[in-house]
């Protein structure tokens, strides 16, 4: 652990606003709004949230990696995991029913074959129905627009720092690995836990030996050791150590090429997971999680899914997107399934919490005036291995897929800080945790308000 890596971290706490005759209920009316956080800055008190109590987590800690499959664009809820049937349904999703629930198995016909593994979650709810906004909330699990929004890291590399605990000698991987897309970086944390770019290739990555030889490239690397010492140390601030920070990753790469495989993929592997490029993906996050070298996040993106227009078209719509996802997202779940954990008796998709989810939900009931569905709050989230119980369907929503019926034990909607908050506890990672050494001096927690009760896992998802 690097020096500005140690802070004081609190476990739990009290909440972090004041004010007399400020319920819980009212906060949450607040918050559902785009105020930034600041706007909270002159009433700094534990009084404001009178009925909310602050909490002592009990964490699952069943998981030891997360792939987080982020469908951007955001997908219509009530096409996929809340299959709501009407005129417009296309007869060729065949509405097939799944014990309680009814699934669109010629939609989605992997995944079908793997719904025992799946556990839903319907009384999603996003605060904002607008891309950038949304896509950025649910991977820092926060408003964008807040005072700690703007130095908050992604979740990834929450993990990637609480993973440095354990870390071994052989871990040469980054802990945050990011597949096409992710929205936000390591914020305020050292750079060294940002998501590591990667385009999954079938011939791996490139370029991990020196042109010149080992020797050479020994030569090189002891020489700016000794003409940039400086660089190493805390003296010259964190953009100088981050730079050491990627200079030391790069050598340890450089020093494993055996490495480069983990990123590649063979033209078997190609084609059972789809032919595409987001199957590609999928199967560099499964050698990622199995090489068991380091890293603990991988989140993988898959755009298309902004049906606007013409979603049912034959060629296009829904289904262009889907064609990608459904056989990589059920190659996945059998080869997770397939491989041996690192403990005995487990399976690597033990170990693994795999979470499917996009920014918001879709328009619901017909189509609009384009064949399309526009931008809604309503979303469902997918979690599955990770100690998650499969083949169930947590809270529901009425005959439109619009509003929730049924909560569960949140007793409310699921926000993306309670999805956050679920992950972590997997991963065996105090959400309450606050910690000190953020430039704002104000404490940097990592879900807001889950030290106070006002979010938390969804503690159903693990049965």
């Amino acid at each position: 652990m690097r020096k500005h890596d140690n802070c004081e971290c609190e476990r739990g706490g009290s909440f972090p606003v004041f004010g007399e005759g400020f319920s819980r209920r009212q906060f949450m009316r607040v918050a559902g709004t785009t105020l930034v956080a600041s706007y909270f800055a002159p009433v700094l008190s534990a009084r404001l949230v009178h009925d909310v109590k602050s909490v002592n987590p009990s964490l699952r800690n069943t998981a030891k990696n997360c792939i987080l499959i982020f469908l951007a664009g955001a997908p219509s809820h009530i096409d996929t995991w809340d299959l709501k049937e009407g005129a417009w349904t296309p007869a060729n999703f065949n509405p097939t029913q799944y014990g309680a629930f009814r699934f669109p198995q010629g939609l989605m016909p992997n995944t079908a074959s793997h719904i025992d593994k799946v556990c839903i979650v319907r009384n999603g709810l996003a605060w904002a129905a607008v891309h950038s906004l949304a896509q950025t909330w649910v991977q820092i699990a926060r408003n964008p627009s807040g005072a700690t929004g703007a130095i908050a890291p992604h979740i990834g590399a929450v993990v990637a720092l609480e993973a440095q605990i354990n870390q071994q000698p052989t871990d040469v991987l980054p802990g945050f690995v990011s597949i096409n897309q992710a929205m936000a970086g390591s914020g305020y944390l050292p750079a060294r836990y940002a998501p590591f770019p990667v385009t999954a290739s079938q011939n791996g990555l490139a370029a991990l030996t020196h042109p010149d030889g080992a020797a050479r490239f020994a030569d090189r690397w002891n020489l700016i050791q000794k003409v940039d010492a400086d660089r190493a140390t805390d003296n010259l601030a964190k953009n100088a150590s981050d730079m050491s920070s990627f200079y030391d990753q790069a050598k340890a790469l450089f020093d494993t090429p055996a490495i480069a495989s983990t990123f590649a993929y063979t033209a078997p592997e190609y084609a059972r997971y789809g032919s595409t490029g987001f199957g590609g993906s999928l199967v560099v996050a499964r050698n990622l999680v199995a090489a068991r070298r380091g890293t603990r996040f991988v989140q993988v993106s898959l755009s298309g899914w902004d049906n606007h227009s013409g979603i049912y078209s034959p060629n296009g719509g829904i289904y262009a997107p889907m064609k990608s996802f459904d056989p990589a997202f059920g190659a996945l779940l059998t080869d997770l399934a397939a491989a041996p954990g690192s403990m005995a008796g487990k399976t690597l998709l033990d170990e693994t919490l795999v979470v499917v989810i996009g920014e918001f939900g879709r328009t619901v009931g017909p189509v609009n005036a384009q064949a399309g569905r526009d931008h809604f709050l309503r979303m469902s989230i997918a979690f599955a291995g990770g100690g998650v119980k499969g083949g169930r369907v947590i809270g529901a929503t009425d005959p439109t897929g619009a509003n929730a019926t049924e909560f569960g034990i949140l007793g409310r909607d699921a926000r993306p800080e309670d999805v956050t908050s679920t992950i972590y506890s997997a991963l065996g990672i105090d959400y309450t945790t606050v910690r000190h050494d953020d430039p704002l001096g104000r404490g940097f927690e990592y879900v807001p308000f889950a030290k106070d009760g006002v979010y938390g896992p969804i503690e159903e998802v693990f049965g």
